[in-house]
């Protein structure tokens, strides 16, 4: 069941953050934004899709742990506006998000 639970989580969880990653690219100057430890210099080459299917292929976590990892993106987007999710950080912002997430809800 979590087989197949899992591509569509991962197939919503990467459209909502491509949206969001397209839309602050689009709508903010990168020259206007704060940048921060997580910004890459250049734009991954790999998609949102790949790295979150790569993530679930290796880390073994749970579905809730990509839940809480977007519950804990959402929250630092509203805690630090001026830094927000584009292209240059949106990897590493979610894969350090997913490994918290993984900290809380499965290490025992």
């Amino acid at each position: 069941m979590a087989d197949l639970l899992m591509p569509k989580l991962i197939n919503l969880l990467s459209s909502l953050l491509q949206r969001v990653a397209e839309s602050n690219d689009l709508n903010r100057s990168l020259h206007t934004q704060k940048l921060s430890v997580f910004n890459a210099l250049i734009r991954p080459n790999i998609s949102i899709q790949e790295y979150l299917e790569r993530i679930f292929r290796y880390a073994n976590c749970s579905p809730s742990c990509y839940v809480m990892a977007y519950v804990y993106l959402d929250r630092f987007v509203k805690k630090q506006p001026f830094l927000p999710i584009n292209s240059y950080n949106v990897h590493r912002l979610l894969v350090t998000s997913v490994l918290v997430s993984i900290k809380f809800m499965d290490d025992m």
